[in-house]
């Protein structure tokens, strides 16, 4: 994309939600998946533009907020040890474990820094020879890509002092277990585009026939959701169900084959726990035997460790759509993104964020 402004025009807007309100007869209520596009919806207050018979909730569509405080304390235990170089990416250092998180961490002297790219943990590696890198690796199907890539390289060069603390989920096992949430009246979803870019559209196809619920892939910018919603909309009202692609410009049908031939070599499906939510059956990716000298849980003897979320914290109501941020009795008061009691307040694409920065 190489502009802008196109896709966030006050006329253009205007023009979908026009051609949204021609179509609508009915009541809908849709989720969009990724924090991102909920920042979106609350900073560019899409949900007050939209007619008032289509009501959108928020997803788990967002990594960090759904990485449980033990991998968080798996991650400040690892680091604190005096031969780790432990490497993040920058959302995670203010996400707080069970008692503290990795900018403490830091501040008492562990060696935590911020990357872009785990590959940059494989030059740290080869740099420092004495010492043991750990790549905190968290995502969906967006960022995995690159860290097989980063196991893959480590394993053809030989690296022996690199390993991966592996915390990524799956976006089609979540929306299952959302469809199987009691009390949750749901339409349809709005799916994330850089998710889809990696998976394609094959993902979705199971849930859409299983459970009879549109799913469209959608980008991020204001035009990019609203055309989301229209084509959500479109199908509703006209009875279909289908995997729908309006992110055309990012997202092929097949995905990214490459990345997933990449991701498919090193991991496989795995049962995972998710912040608020519990344990959904292969909803994660775990290292393959074959690649297990590079598992930081089974290096560092870390993965029997086990939390209990907050009480006061309603984030698993929150990623499930059950609720919204301002209904906690936290939000603002005694959660807020300085001092956050949960990851959504915290992360840069978290729900309760959003909220906080714009709502």
């Amino acid at each position: 994309m190489k502009y802008v402004d196109e896709y966030r025009g006050s006329e253009p807007v205007r023009k979908y939600i026009r051609a949204i309100t021609d179509i609508l007869h009915r009541d809908w209520t849709i989720m969009e998946v990724c924090g991102g596009q909920t920042h979106n919806i609350i900073k560019f207050g899409l949900d007050t533009l939209l007619p008032g018979r289509i009501t959108l909730i928020h997803g788990p569509g967002c990594p960090v907020c759904v990485t449980p405080s033990e991998m968080l304390d798996k991650a400040v235990y690892i680091a604190s040890q005096s031969e780790v170089i432990f490497c993040s990416f920058g959302d995670m250092l203010r996400v707080p474990g069970s008692e503290k998180n990795l900018i403490t961490s830091r501040a008492e002297g562990a060696d935590v820094r911020i990357l872009y790219s785990p590959l940059d943990a494989i030059k740290i590696a080869r740099e420092s020879p004495d010492r043991k890198v750990v790549f905190f690796s968290v995502g969906f199907e967006t960022t995995a890509p690159a860290v097989a890539m980063a196991i893959l390289q480590a394993k053809k060069l030989g690296i022996k002092n690199f390993s991966a603390l592996v915390a990524h989920v799956l976006v089609p096992p979540a929306l299952e277990a959302i469809l199987s949430t009691p009390n949750l009246a749901l339409n349809g979803f709005l799916a994330p585009g850089h998710v889809s870019t990696v998976i394609g559209q094959g993902g979705y196809e199971r849930i859409t026939k299983k459970y009879r619920v549109p799913i469209v892939i959608t980008g991020f910018e204001p035009l990019d959701i609203l055309f989301g919603v229209y084509k959500l909309v479109k199908q509703l009202e006209e009875g279909r169900c289908e995997v729908e692609n309006a992110y055309g410009r990012s997202a092929r049908p097949e995905g990214n084959v490459l990345a997933q031939q990449a991701v498919d070599e090193v991991f496989e499906a795995a049962d995972r726990k998710w912040r608020g939510i519990g344990i959904i059956p292969k909803s994660g990716l775990a290292l393959r035997e074959s690649y297990r000298d590079f598992d930081a849980e089974r290096l560092f003897s870390v993965s029997g460790l086990k939390v209990e979320e907050p009480s006061e914290c309603i984030a698993g109501y929150i990623l499930q759509g059950l609720k919204k941020p301002n209904e906690c009795t936290a939000f603002g008061k005694r959660c807020t993104p300085q001092k956050p009691l949960g990851a959504p307040m915290v992360s840069s694409e978290g729900a309760c964020a959003a909220y906080f920065n714009y709502r």
